[in-house]
């Protein structure tokens, strides 16, 4: 591979004319913006052995308070006692460690879909945590008031229209959260359906563990392994499919710059068909054969779904690709580099490369390819106007990304 960090850079910054007043201008997709933001003007930098003390990107807007955690951490008590004085402890137990393996096959398919450019690992935590704990403690009491205001519970009702009416909300309450506190890790669609998807997996978490556990009392082994098979390996990503679709609305809002009233009201409309999404769900299990439904319907469903991440992940790799485009534009990386660092092929073939050099760099190429993803989010940032450090994050990125290549190169 010819690695092109070698050729000088350019001075020219690139040019744009904006369209005459009233005149529409096409756009590659519905995503792209128009940019009047030219990246500033590279500086030569000799290739040394080692990588200095480097600058880093601001943590505000990207972090979760430890307060937070903190209040979460209380309603966590409050549910293991409810759960030990409802269930026992020993079925309670059991249930949280079967309970893990769904929660295990949901991150790892959300981290598959997040590889491209990952969320900061608190707000991740965050995200597991509302889902668990938050949304879990929310339903139970608005359940609960639900029960001592009517004086009864009908099943059928309570499965098919209040479940996912309320379970919807309170985890949509934690994807709206994370919007205010997290704005500049909330991209786009993409962020929000990561986001989304590991609230809903918290949520199944922490209710597959009161399902498995009262299988376990009710029916022993065999119960519990029929219960395990249909919530843990048949349908382990049916909440996180749902809380994905009010996530990919308020990502889709922020990543026009919507301001935060726009970004809820969008959300709702993916609230909507979250709670359609879950009601038709539960009504196959209850009015229909279930395997019936889930081979014919929502299987179906569960294919369209991951074709639509494919799409809005290769949308995600052409705006990188496009962003990193223009700072080449201005000498910042030559369209070799751009071609390695925003395609998915590019990638593979540079951490080959740099596998092949002295003291095997990948780690270096990995902190390149990183470092350069969240420089083109940082200018898209900049061009829609969103963030108001996007300045200081470029210089840093692009510091960085200076001095990654120079020990890349480095003999």
């Amino acid at each position: 591979m010819t690695f092109g960090g070698s050729a000088e850079p350019s001075n020219r910054r690139p040019q744009y004319s904006p369209p005459a007043y009233g005149q529409q201008q096409a756009y590659a997709s519905a995503l792209a913006q128009p940019t009047a933001y030219a990246p500033p003007a590279p500086v030569v930098t000799a290739p040394g052995p080692a990588l200095p003390a480097l600058p880093v990107p601001a943590r505000r807007g990207r972090t979760v308070s430890i307060w937070l955690f903190g209040i979460l951490g209380f309603v966590l008590v409050a549910l293991i006692g409810y759960f030990v004085w409802a269930l026992g402890a020993v079925a309670s137990g059991i249930g949280l460690v079967i309970a893990l393996v769904p929660l295990a096959i949901v991150f790892l398919g959300v981290y598959i879909i997040d590889r491209w450019e990952p969320e900061p690992k608190l707000m991740i935590a965050f995200a597991i945590a509302w889902g668990a704990i938050a949304a879990i403690g929310i339903t139970l009491l608005v359940d609960l008031a639900i029960t001592l205001a009517i004086g009864l519970r009908a099943e059928v009702l309570s499965t098919v229209i209040q479940a996912p009416i309320i379970e919807e909300i309170a985890k949509g309450i934690g994807i709206f959260i994370i919007f205010l506190i997290g704005r500049r890790a909330f991209d786009g669609p993409i962020d929000g359906i990561v986001y989304g998807a590991l609230i809903g997996g918290g949520f199944a978490f922490t209710e597959n563990i009161q399902y498995f556990a009262i299988s376990l009392i009710e029916g022993g082994g065999t119960q519990l392994t029929a219960t395990f098979v249909m919530r843990g390996l048949l349908s382990p990503f049916a909440h996180a499919m749902f809380t994905s679709l009010t996530g990919f609305a308020m990502g889709l809002a922020a990543r026009r710059h919507a301001s935060r009233s726009a970004v809820f009201g969008t959300g709702l409309i993916g609230l909507v068909g979250a709670m359609l999404l879950h009601g038709f769900w539960n009504g196959s299990a209850v009015f229909s054969d279930f395997f019936a439904v889930y081979i014919t319907l929502q299987v179906p469903l569960f294919i369209g779904f991951i074709l639509a991440i494919v799409a809005l992940r290769r949308e995600e790799a052409r705006l990188t690709r496009e962003r990193l485009g223009e700072y080449a534009a201005a000498g910042w990386f030559t369209p070799e580099e751009v071609t390695m660092l925003a395609t998915p092929a590019g990638r593979k073939v540079g951490m080959k490369w740099a596998s092949t050099l002295s003291g095997d760099r990948r780690a270096l190429m990995k902190q390149f390819i990183k470092d350069a993803t969240a420089l083109a989010a940082v200018r898209q940032r900049a061009i829609t106007g969103r963030d108001a450090l996007a300045a200081d994050d470029e210089r840093a990125l692009l510091t960085r990304s200076t001095a990654t290549r120079a020990a890349l190169l480095a003999y």
